[in-house]
């Protein structure tokens, strides 16, 4: 094979790393963060509910790739603020890690009104059910209600974990060297449409082996049917 084939997959392997980095890292730091969003919108508390349901039209009303640049470069410009008003602030900011911080807020509020549809979509008598059968209201939603919400979720949850997917390209807007920069590239430097065709078949089987998995997870939760 070509040398410049074999640097061109060297890379590109590289940038798959970095792309599923930012993929698993989103989904760790998303789904936990999702459920006290999705608790704080349900919230008798009106002030409380008004907040997050403002976040939630902010986050899911603006672009993603908007949200990247303004947690990428918003905390330096606000350092440069204060350094201009005479305060010694120093601020050093990764890229990556400015990816991971938005993606998950992003995903994060997208996954709570998924979880708000679940958690409603239960009947009101199981709770009344389980305060009969002597659970507190946290025993109850984690032992009866949350596992039913997993269930009715699992499709909705599927199709923006495919989302996500392809939005881990988007983290190249603020620099960082995922696969379909390193595919864009190689594409210039070769004259060579096999880089972005290889992108493609990566993001294809990532989404195939993405919905075999939520595929296998439905039917292991068809109990709750």
């Amino acid at each position: 094979m070509d040398q410049k084939y074999i640097k061109m997959l060297a890379a590109m392997l590289d940038g798959s790393v970095t792309s599923l980095q930012v993929f698993f890292l989103t989904l760790i730091f998303a789904i936990p963060l999702a459920l006290p969003i999705a608790q704080g919108r349900l919230s008798k508390n009106k002030f409380l509910s008004g907040l997050i349901n403002v976040f939630l039209l902010v986050i899911r009303g603006t672009p993603l790739m908007l949200q990247l640049l303004v947690v990428y470069f918003g905390p330096g410009l606000f350092v440069r603020f204060l350094v201009n008003k005479g305060y010694d602030v120093t601020f050093k900011w990764d890229r990556f890690t400015a990816a991971i911080i938005a993606l998950s807020i992003n995903y994060a509020a997208y996954f709570a009104e998924i979880y708000r549809g679940g958690i409603e979509s239960i009947p009101k008598g199981q709770y009344e059910a389980a305060k009969v059968l002597g659970y507190t209201k946290s025993q109850a939603f984690f032992r009866i209600i949350l596992p039913q919400v997993v269930k009715r979720i699992i499709p909705a949850m599927g199709n923006e974990v495919i989302t996500l997917v392809k939005d881990t390209a988007l983290v190249s807007v603020i620099g960082v060297s995922e696969l379909l920069m390193v595919a864009k590239e190689r594409q210039g430097a070769l004259f060579s449409f096999v880089p972005l065709f290889i992108a493609g078949v990566f993001y294809f089987v990532m989404n195939w082996i993405v919905s075999i998995a939520f595929a296998k997870i439905e039917k292991k939760l068809s109990y709750y049917s």
